[in-house]
């Protein structure tokens, strides 16, 4: 098909059937019919000579063609945003659109409740879509495929083709129990290491630097589990005897809730360097600089202990 006979608003709909997984959602995001949305995807799929989407268990999945396609569709609607949107830079309160923030879930426990009160704040018309890393788990990847506007990740590596911005550098705290022996008196490395542990690892390691600088004094540590979040390890901690490490303020929102104790570790421990991710091609869009301005603005409004 030749471009000129393509109406590119199909590239819209394409954009938002790939994202919501379902007609249903992409009809509800557009503010169109179902029946509408799905002549368009049949009009898609002559276009394209592939069927797109194919019905599954779950519902509509890409083809390996469509998930090809996906990125370079993106940033196609993107591009045609940018160039038809509003060119005023201080007119939030106008907008209406979706952004997706891509985060650990407990990063999103930590500020996501700020950002989105600074988000409504300025501007009723925006929704936030905040997706945990269960959606995508590599944060270059899915900003770099459109998957997410901007991603926010901890001790995130730098990648050549995104932009990277340091947000916080956040202190880690041992935690246990109320009532927990090590929630009295002070808590030195032997007696640290005495305890059944739980760490954090989304890849589910059961060593951490933390052993290796407990094996430097001389001590070792036995390791219960590993669980991929800190708000599971959190309430692990709370059911019972075992010592955790985490985010100051992550415990801060939760030490009293679940009826914790936190204090210093007795060790080195280096503080976790949260990051925000986005793609070169919004650098200069102004809703995506509000956006990324809203999001370092929540995290420097994290609660801390």
């Amino acid at each position: 098909m030749k471009v000129t006979s393509l109406d590119l608003n199909l590239l819209v709909i394409l954009d938002a059937v790939l994202e919501e997984g379902s007609v249903t959602g992409a009809a509800r995001r557009l503010d169109l019919s179902a029946p509408a949305v799905s002549r368009a995807l049949g009009r898609l799929r002559t276009a394209f000579g592939d069927p797109l989407l194919v019905r599954s268990s779950r519902g509509l999945k890409p083809t390996a063609h469509a998930l090809a396609l996906r990125p370079r569709v993106r940033a196609l609607v993107e591009d045609a945003r940018n160039l038809l949107g509003p060119a005023e830079e201080d007119a939030p309160a106008a907008w209406c659109r979706s952004f997706t923030v891509l985060a650990p879930e407990d990063l999103i426990g930590c500020f996501g409740t700020d950002l989105l009160a600074l988000v409504r704040a300025e501007a009723p018309g925006v929704q936030l879509r905040l997706l945990g890393e269960g959606r995508a788990a590599d944060e270059g990847g899915a900003v770099r495929e459109g998957a997410a506007d901007v991603a926010i990740g901890v001790n995130a590596s730098k990648e050549a083709d995104l932009r990277s911005e340091g947000l916080v550098r956040e202190p880690l705290l041992g935690v246990v129990r109320a009532g927990h022996p090590l929630s009295r008196g002070e808590v030195t490395a032997a007696r640290f290491a005495a305890w059944d542990h739980v760490v954090v690892s989304r890849h589910g390691r059961l060593r951490t630097a933390v052993d290796r600088l407990l094996e430097a004094e001389g001590v070792r540590r036995t390791v219960a589990a590993s669980v991929p979040g800190f708000t599971t390890a959190l309430r692990l901690v709370a059911a019972g005897d075992l010592v955790g490490i985490v985010p100051a303020a992550l415990a801060g929102r939760l030490a009293d809730p679940l009826e914790l104790v936190t204090f210093p570790v007795p060790l080195d421990v280096k503080p976790l360097r949260v990051s925000m991710l986005w793609h070169p091609r919004h650098d200069d869009d102004p809703a995506h600089r509000w956006l990324r301005a809203r999001v370092r603005e929540a995290a420097g409004r994290r609660t801390a202990p």
